[in-house]
């Protein structure tokens, strides 16, 4: 049986990162580590012994896409498992956020993710089989201050997702999603831009953003053990591979607390929301 190849976006640092440097070490696969600049992963150099492909790719070019997606289908003949990890972040209030970063996070978090998932789908349709691994967010199920655009990439990630697992279900193609809570990669760091309150009315707010830039490398999550965790989840259980996979104490709180208000308020409004349909005859 050949080798399965995954294809990984945003190699360079973050989960990125150490899910390539998870599977570079997998002799009973093959890895392709994309970056926009492949000086940046050297690291993997190591553990090379044929079966890594390094390549350039921004994707928010879908011309380096559709190029990434042949030169890999060339060298292995396959793409077994995409992981759409690259992603930026952007705290900034709703009123007073940057629209041209905005329109650029939405470029990558989302139109990124799509494109990247659409060049591959032809593949793993032919194969009748792959895993497509998108990273969200818990930020994808509960809003919060100062992430409001953030949080539209990652609703919008959500809702394609879950879109997509249905149609391409009966192809033997599986989603998952991937709903981290703080982590210790770059992502509140320098992977997300900031713009702090200028109107007294969200100054409340000013705090809160600053502290994210301290808080970078000091959360409760590990990479490493999330790298493992979708390793294994994609390799050993791909017949029952969840849809939604909250990654975290908070991430797994924050979900479980999102759904439980949110089916009591539905269930409290049921009669009221019933009464918009026209009377069954």
């Amino acid at each position: 049986m050949a080798n399965k190849t995954w294809l990984i976006t945003g190699t360079s640092t973050g989960f990125g990162r150490s899910l390539a440097t998870l599977l570079a070490q997998k002799p009973d696969l093959n890895l392709v580590a994309t970056a926009r600049h492949t000086d940046q992963l050297d690291y993997l150099d190591q553990y090379d012994h044929g079966q890594i492909q390094k390549l350039t790719l921004d994707v928010t070019k879908r011309d380096e896409i559709d190029q990434v997606v042949k030169q890999v289908n060339d060298r292995f003949g396959s793409i077994d498992v995409l992981v759409n990890n690259a992603g930026l972040g952007y705290f900034g209030t709703f009123e007073e956020s940057d629209r041209d970063t905005v329109q650029y996070m939405f470029n990558v978090n989302v139109w990124g993710l799509a494109d990247m998932s659409r060049a591959v789908l032809p593949t793993m349709r032919k194969q009748r089989s792959g895993a497509i691994v998108n990273f969200s967010s818990i930020a994808g199920l509960h809003s919060f201050p100062t992430l409001s655009f953030y949080n539209g990439t990652k609703y919008a990630v959500e809702g394609m997702s879950e879109s997509l697992a249905q149609e391409v279900k009966d192809l033997n193609i599986k989603v998952l999603l991937i709903e981290p809570s703080g982590f210790r990669t770059d992502w509140a760091g320098r992977s997300s831009q900031k713009t702090l309150p200028a109107t007294p009315d969200y100054q409340q707010f000013t705090d809160s953003i600053k502290q994210s830039n301290a808080a970078a490398h000091h959360e409760a999550g590990d990479p490493n053990a999330a790298a493992e965790i979708i390793y294994d989840l994609v390799t050993n259980n791909y017949d029952q591979l969840p849809l939604r996979l909250p990654l975290g104490k908070f991430a797994s709180d924050m979900a479980i607390d999102k759904y439980t208000k949110s089916l009591a308020e539905f269930k409290q409004l049921r009669d009221l929301s019933v009464s918009a349909d026209q009377p069954e005859k």
